[in-house]
């Protein structure tokens, strides 16, 4: 019989071979699991993950009812980082669902929270979502600015991110802006 550990680890990798709806099923096994086994706190990441596999299926009001229930088991815990974690997935959905207020409001405060755990890089990635959500509703200015923030906490950043590093040193340099140390290193 295949414990909590199992079903968790056999549910990951359903969702990262993109079978998600077999992985919401797993997850679905992995929290009765680790509910039986008293563990709350597994048992509310397992809703997460499933709200990730339903958010995956198209179902993003369902994942929004796991992640919700995720959230208050981590406030309640006041575990900072799950509670970041599960806030900036909520700021996904809602994000897909349109809802761009409400998605900058999750990513403000997921933001804040990994900055207060001490989890620079996710910090930054938070704020490039930030950044993404402005850009895509026009606020060009004001989302070059949140890049720069982002970019300036992202360690190991991906092509991308590298090339909106590039462009905004150079704007610095064309536009005598002094930016941040990086492009200053750079």
């Amino acid at each position: 019989m295949a414990t909590a550990d199992d079903l968790k680890d056999q549910g990951i990798k359903q969702f990262m071979q993109q079978d998600y709806a077999q992985a919401a099923d797993t997850f679905r096994a992995a929290r009765s699991a680790y509910a039986g086994d008293g563990d709350e706190v597994m048992a509310a990441e397992m809703q997460v993950n499933l709200g990730l596999a339903l958010h995956a299926l198209g179902e993003s009001r369902q994942a929004l009812e796991e992640m919700s229930a995720a959230h208050a088991v981590f406030q309640a815990r006041a575990d900072t980082h799950r509670l970041a974690q599960v806030l900036g997935n909520m700021a996904r959905v809602y994000a897909r669902l349109g809802n761009t207020e409400q998605a900058v409001t999750n990513y403000r405060e997921a933001s804040a929270l990994f900055l207060e755990a001490g989890d620079e890089e996710n910090y930054g990635q938070t704020v490039l979502a930030i950044a993404d959500l402005q850009l895509r509703s026009g606020q060009v200015t004001q989302a070059t600015a949140t890049y720069e923030i982002g970019l300036d906490y992202v360690k190991n950043p991906n092509a991308r991110q590298k090339m909106m590093r590039s462009l905004l040193g150079l704007r610095n340099r064309l536009t005598g802006q002094g930016g941040s140390a990086q492009d200053q290193e750079g």
